[in-house]
């Protein structure tokens, strides 16, 4: 619970800087946006780190660097099997908001993916 406060806390000016840069042209050279990746940032990743990405790739953001397809890297360390069987839930279906795919091998390092079907198909339903 603490923590969901404290990614609102963090969260909440980046999505007011969304509802505004919405009525001005695209300019970022990155997908998903830098404002979209320094959300996605403070949902999982503690403050520190996420503010030192965010920035990182904000000043990536420029005629200097290509651009492109660029999506946060996290550690991620999967749940154990047993944890994953609540039996309350276990008939009903499962929204994925989220994908974590591995970097390479050693499944240390995981790129964070959103699927944003399954957000919109949520929202009309």
């Amino acid at each position: 619970m603490q923590k969901q406060k404290r990614n609102k806390f963090w969260v909440a000016p980046i999505k007011g800087y969304q509802y505004i840069s919405k009525m001005l042209p695209a300019n970022c050279r990155y997908y998903p946006t830098c404002s979209e990746y320094a959300a996605w940032q403070f949902e999982f990743n503690t403050p520190h780190k996420a503010f030192l990405a965010s920035t990182l790739r904000i000043l990536r953001c420029n005629q200097l660097f290509n651009g492109g397809i660029d999506y946060p890297l996290l550690v991620y360390v999967p749940p154990k099997l047993l944890s994953l069987l609540d039996f309350n839930r276990m008939c009903g279906k499962i929204k994925v908001i989220y994908w974590f795919v591995p970097k390479d091998a050693s499944r240390s390092l995981y790129y964070l993916l959103k699927d944003f079907d399954a957000i919109n198909q949520a929202s009309s339903t």
